[in-house]
């Protein structure tokens, strides 16, 4: 996810040369199976993050599993994720990036064999918490290889792809989970939906250890642990309470660790300002955060992921569990939802940014807002009558409105980072959507599970769990309309990548390339 300074530039094998500007290859193929494969991991962990929502009444019914533990085995995974995204993104710049994406794609194939064969629900919980880790090894090298791999021209159709594939991924999942569910394959229920993984981790270790080509950054940097310490107890002080809180009655201590998590990171901000002027080796690299285009995009990714998490996971506790639909009816309405997002993606990126800049994003969360409304107003006017069809004219509206933030979000946030902070950005900018994720998740507490009553006997379970679904849309469309909002500090045209001069080789006698230059 990230563009470039005067740096050394990658070549056709993807090994970074001093002084070089020579750009990969057109004829060289090796890259685009770099990316295959890269997609096709960053594809795998966006679908492991929705696909245990449709299969949670089977987790739950197999397992034993109480409500708390549920909210762990989805929330578990993005807290690991969030808390290992930045010092993953900083090994890979250190020990490099296709060495970090084995290591991860391989920890992550482990941890899903361990999620298949979960004994009860601690050892699931466990188990998701160590795939969020793995996946945070993983998913900070993708953008960064995409980055040291393709020049500066070829970055702009990469970063639209990749972002429908982040927009596919985030609806795909529940699909999938509902076939491999239904399908009971041979006896196992739910644990198909993990063990999938294992003979695609295992293509993707070994062909990536053939074509992916190794890069670092251009300069000695060393592991900042007080950050790494820093940054992981600033979000598990924050999350972990608001995870706990309504299960547990919101004790004081909860609300005295979300506030200190604060503190937690206004110290994080001193200590790594102090860092950077001692020996420029930053965990956090905060002169990102002087480029406009990538603080502003980090605020709206972060309150995009907040809509994530309590969307898709109250939607399927709402069809599952409220309306009662089975696992393939729960997971085939999403289709129109998969469709609208991919081609809405494609369009945004090839057709309407480049015409219409900032406006189609803004115009995406407007139309997301519009689609959450009328499914309010649907799931109060047919009750617990309303089918698939009824729902699939919101889902549309909203899955256009998502494809329309996606795929340009990603270009438009980190086409202007030195390739230099590579790594340091895609951890960053992970970070925060999965930061924001974890939150909507430790939302669903107040949003859902605080409306309905515990007690509720089991004709009203329906109707409570179609109330507290309506209920959790308004927080998320007031999110959006606060998404909406921040869209106005993006750029309001798509900015070139600059720095392609120097990857498309040397400028025209007398033209003067100027390059984003970050000063600590």
């Amino acid at each position: 996810m990230t563009s470039s300074e005067s740096l050394p530039s990658t070549t056709a094998a993807g090994m970074a040369t001093e002084g070089s500007a020579a750009p990969a290859a057109p004829a060289d193929r090796r890259r685009w199976f770099a990316l295959a494969i890269v997609m096709t991991a960053a594809f795998m962990d966006l679908v492991d993050v929705t696909i245990v929502n449709i299969a949670i009444p089977s987790i739950k019914r197999d397992t034993g599993a109480s409500f708390s533990s549920i909210q762990w085995i989805t929330a578990g995974y993005a807290l690991a994720f969030a808390a290992g995204l930045i010092t993953g993104g900083r090994l890979g710049d250190i020990y490099g990036r296709k060495r970090l994406f084995l290591i991860g794609i391989g920890g992550f194939t482990v941890s899903s064999a361990l999620c298949g064969f979960a004994a009860g629900p601690e050892m699931l919980v466990a188990s998701r918490i160590l795939q969020g880790g793995m996946a945070a090894l993983m998913v900070p090298q993708v953008l960064s290889i995409v980055h040291a791999t393709f020049p500066a021209h070829e970055r702009g159709k990469v970063f639209g792809l990749f972002g429908a594939i982040v927009g596919l991924g985030a609806v795909s999942g529940p699909l999938l989970g509902a076939l491999l569910t239904g399908w009971n394959l041979f006896g196992l229920e739910w644990r198909p939906i993990f063990l999938i993984n294992l003979p695609v981790g295992i293509a993707g270790l070994i062909l990536g250890s053939k074509f992916i080509s190794e890069s670092k950054a251009p300069k000695a940097l060393r592991l900042d642990l007080v950050g790494v310490v820093l940054v992981t107890l600033g979000l598990l002080m924050l999350i972990f309470p608001l995870t706990r809180g309504h299960e547990l009655g919101w004790p004081v201590w909860g609300h005295v660790s979300m506030v200190g998590s604060l503190l937690v990171f206004l110290a994080l901000v001193a200590y790594e300002r102090r860092k950077t002027a001692k020996d420029g080796s930053p965990l956090i690299e905060l002169s990102l955060f002087r480029v406009r285009s990538f603080a502003a995009g980090v605020a709206v990714q972060l309150t995009f992921g907040i809509v994530l998490g309590i969307f898709f996971l109250v939607w399927t506790l709402y069809m599952q569990m409220g309306l009662g639909w089975s696992e393939l009816r729960a997971g085939t309405t999403g289709i129109p939802f998969s469709i609208a997002v991919s081609v809405a993606a494609g369009l945004s990126v090839q057709k309407l940014v480049p015409r219409f800049g900032r406006k189609v994003l803004q115009a995406g969360a407007l139309l997301m807002i519009a689609g959450l409304l009328l499914y309010i107003w649907e799931s109060e006017h047919y009750g617990m009558a309303i089918t698939p069809w009824q729902m699939a004219l919101p889902l549309v509206v909203m899955g256009v409105g998502m494809g329309l933030i996606v795929a340009p979000l990603t270009d438009a946030v980190l086409s202007e980072v030195p390739r230099e902070h590579s790594g340091s950005a895609s951890g960053l900018f992970n970070t925060v959507q999965q930061m924001g994720t974890a939150l909507g998740l430790g939302l669903v507490s107040v949003v859902f599970f605080g409306v309905i009553d515990d007690a509720a006997t089991p004709q009203a379970v329906g109707p409570a769990f179609a109330e507290a679904f309506q209920q959790s849309l308004w927080w998320v469309a007031g999110v959006l309309a606060v998404i909406f909002l921040a869209m106005f500090a993006l750029p309001a045209r798509p900015k070139a990548h600059v720095e392609g001069s120097a990857d498309e080789g040397p400028a025209p006698e007398g033209d003067t390339v100027k390059e984003p230059v970050l000063t600590h």
